[in-house]
């Protein structure tokens, strides 16, 4: 039987691993799919290589989709996602220094979110007061959900993540020497660079993303719209062996092969224990070995998660009218949503793929509906976005 050739693009995180077990396992291949694995360090480079064909499709951050078929900040692309390969697997981290400041400001416990955030103000407070540089944060790309997770983070405790600090945008490998070298303050990254951090002793993880956002849709397999349109075998193809492949890391009983595989250099290339704390939600958070669970903190292929459902997209789009980075118009909204494409995912998986996974739950925050994301919005203090 001929293959199919085909070429995907990932960076080495831990939210790859339904795409990189399906090549590495074979899952692919039975699916008549003879599939290259190019490993990427900039998003940016993931985009653009998908939008202009040298990636048929992508581990690709869900905000990127969402802003390369709306046109923002780039060519317009239209681009699906139908198969979610991660919900949460973000962290918080920050230096050892920002992180003495946090707990001497700290009204609260540690592990609240709020409290921290108004802990941020307070040394944010100081730092003016006292003349010193602007605070330092790292996130992996403007359209990002580490970018969105840091801001609403921030802003709940009266930062302005616009005006009282800095964010700029840092390749996922590059976040642990740039702390450790003091040209950022902290960041928002997923696995395995927060717990990287730790190990190294030159960051705390403050919190993992999960602790305020209980299911935030973070990395989908990206198609470009067209090539699928043209190719719907080699999508149901995907979809299915990718399934395989999040049913395969899910099982209790080959954690040891997944945890093996995904260690390899040419994929993430870090010691299978530091994948493991992911994958079991079980982070080191300091250097001195303490450990912190969340049994929500990285989500693939469990209780239906890989199902795309198009209100996250709307909740994405949301976030980047919040930010500025879009005008709230129902055309834009209805694109956004299309991107998640459950219909893709049932034709590929049958009826009994169909599983809901609920809403996204978000401390402090507004109910959020698709048909009011003006009323959504205007419940925040801290906001770009004007009636």
């Amino acid at each position: 039987m001929s293959q199919t050739q085909l070429r995907i693009g990932f960076i080495p995180l831990v939210d790859a691993a339904a795409t990189i077990v399906a090549v590495d396992k074979g899952f692919t291949r039975d699916e008549g799919l003879d599939v290259t694995l190019v490993r990427e360090v900039s998003w940016s480079n993931v985009r653009d290589k998908l939008n202009i064909g040298l990636f048929d499709a992508a581990h690709l951050l869900a905000p990127v989709a969402i802003a390369s078929s709306l046109g923002l900040a780039h060519v317009k692309v239209p681009t699906i996602a139908p198969f979610n390969l991660a919900i949460n697997g973000n962290a918080i981290t920050v230096s050892p220094a920002l992180h003495a400041s946090l707990m001497a400001m700290l009204d609260g416990a540690a592990t609240d979110p709020v409290a921290t955030a108004k802990a941020l103000a307070r040394v944010v407070a100081e730092r003016r007061k006292s003349g010193l540089e602007p605070l330092t944060f790292g996130m992996t790309f403007p359209f990002s959900a580490h970018n969105y997770q840091l801001r609403y983070w921030m802003a709940e405790g009266g930062v302005d993540p616009d005006e009282d600090v800095r964010l700029v945008v840092l390749p996922p490998p590059y976040m642990v020497d740039s702390i450790a070298s003091g040209q950022i303050d902290g960041f928002c990254v997923g696995a395995p660079w927060n717990s990287i951090a730790v190990d190294r002793g030159v960051g705390y993880i403050l919190h993992m993303v999960s602790e305020f956002m209980i299911r935030a849709v973070e990395k989908v397999l990206a198609i470009n719209q067209a090539w699928a349109e043209k190719n719907p075998d080699t999508v149901v193809k995907l979809v299915r062996a990718h399934q395989r492949a999040a049913d395969f890391i899910i099982s209790g009983e080959n954690r040891e092969e997944v945890l093996s595989i995904l260690s390899q250099p040419e994929y993430l290339g870090v010691p299978p224990e530091v994948i493991n704390r992911t994958i079991s939600g079980r982070l080191r958070i300091s250097p001195d070995g303490a450990v912190r669970e969340n049994k929500h903190h990285l989500l693939i292929g469990t209780d239906g998660v890989a199902r795309p459902d198009p209100i996250q997209g709307a909740w994405l789009y949301a976030q980047m009218v919040r930010w500025g980075q879009a005008p709230l118009n129902q055309d834009l909204l209805d694109r956004a949503m299309r991107v998640f494409r459950p219909d893709l995912f049932d034709s590929a998986l049958g009826p009994a793929a169909r599983r809901n996974i609920g809403k996204a739950h978000l401390f402090a925050a507004p109910d959020f509906d698709p048909a009011k994301i003006d009323h959504y919005l205007s419940g925040f203090a801290v906001s770009r976005f004007k009636r």
